[in-house]
Formats: structure tokens, C-alpha cells, sequence
């Protein structure tokens, strides 16, 4: 019998809350179970075992982060809209470290599927980017170039990976500016050579 006031919802925010206080590598069934003041088989009603509990706290982060960059580039389009899709992406990577660190699980493809939170993902992403002027293959292509560029750096700034004493945000604002370049002055691929993704 599940335990009374103890839902899914509930186990996956404090899974996500536990990734952000101490990593996402602390986020363990027993960890959640002694949270709660519960033994760990009251858990295994709610979640199928830590993998399961890991990507829904990624499917949780990944709608929490697709929706304030949403927000953020809400009207705008071009270079205003890489910016603002960079900042916000940074920024929750910043503030959410477990979180951030969850959305770069790898999801089976049923589960990208069936996540409105990661169609959503794809339809903002793949939209900014064709007000480039991008179509496939090309699109896929620059979607993992920004998802490389966006996630390294926020990686390495996370973990204190700049050393030098300029302003990481001034370096940020920069490669944004740089992104943006390369998107206008993208080298056309060959349209037989790759599709979409969901993920890039």
C-alpha cells in the first residue's frame, strides 16, 4: 500500500531538491526513503527503481528549463532570441546544478516521444533556429552545436573550470555573439544528408 501523502510527484521534486543540494549522484532510492522517514520498498510503489527515478526528475527539469526559455524568448527572433535562449539556459544551470546535470541523461526515444516538455524542447529549439534560414540537415547540425557550446561551458563554469581572471559572463556574451554569426554564415549542407531529431 502506498504510504498515505506520499505521491510520484512528491518523490521526483525531492529527488530533484536532493540533486540540487548534494549532486545528482546522491539521488538514490534509500536517500529519498530515509527523507521521508520511509523504508525504501514504500518508494518502489511510486518509482520502478533509480533509473526510472533519475530521467523523471530529468523529464521534470527538462519542462522547468524549456519553460523559462520559453518565456525569455517569447517575441523575439534572430540574435535577441539566441541571447535570450542562451541566458535562460544558463542561468537555470546555474541555480539548478542536480537538475541541469539530470536533463543530460540519455531518454529512450519512446519516452522524448511521449514528453510534451521535450516536444516542446524541439519546436522552440528547431523554430529559432530556422529564422536563420536553416532546413535539414542543417538544423540538427547547429542544434548540437549549440547544445555543445551551451553545455560545455556551463560544465566547466559550474565546476570552477575558468581560471582566468576574465568575466566568464563577458566570455558567455561573446561566444553568444559568435553563435550567432556562424548561424547567419552557416555552411549549406547537402539536404539528402541527415533529418531531424528530437534531442539533436
Amino acid at each position: 500500500m502506498p504510504r498515505v501523502g506520499l505521491t510520484t510527484d512528491r518523490v521526483v521534486a525531492a529527488a530533484a531538491d536532493l540533486a540540487d543540494a548534494s549532486g545528482l549522484e546522491a539521488v538514490t532510492v534509500s536517500a529519498l526513503a530515509r527523507h521521508f522517514g520511509v523504508k525504501d520498498a514504500s518508494l518502489y510503489t511510486h518509482v520502478r527503481n533509480l533509473q526510472d527515478l533519475r530521467v523523471r526528475v530529468a523529464l521534470l527539469a527538462g519542462g522547468e528549463l524549456i519553460e523559462e526559455i520559453a518565456q525569455a524568448v517569447a517575441g523575439r527572433a534572430g540574435k535577441e532570441a539566441l541571447a535570450a535562449f542562451a541566458g535562460a539556459y544558463r542561468a537555470y544551470a546555474l541555480r539548478h546544478p542536480g537538475r541541469y546535470a539530470a536533463t543530460q541523461i540519455r531518454v529512450e526515444q519512446a519516452l522524448v516521444a511521449g514528453s510534451p516538455a521535450l516536444r516542446r524542447t524541439a519546436e522552440i529549439t528547431y523554430g529559432m533556429l530556422r529564422a536563420y534560414g536553416l532546413t535539414e540537415p542543417d538544423l540538427t547540425d547547429a542544434v548540437r552545436l549549440l547544445r555543445a557550446t551551451f553545455h560545455g561551458y556551463c560544465a566547466l563554469e559550474a565546476f570552477g573550470g575558468f581560471g582566468a581572471p576574465r568575466d566568464v559572463r563577458v566570455s558567455w556574451d561573446r561566444a553568444v555573439d559568435a553563435l550567432h554569426v556562424a548561424l547567419e554564415n552557416w555552411p549549406r549542407a547537402d539536404a539528402t544528408e541527415g533529418g531531424e531529431g528530437t534531442r539533436g
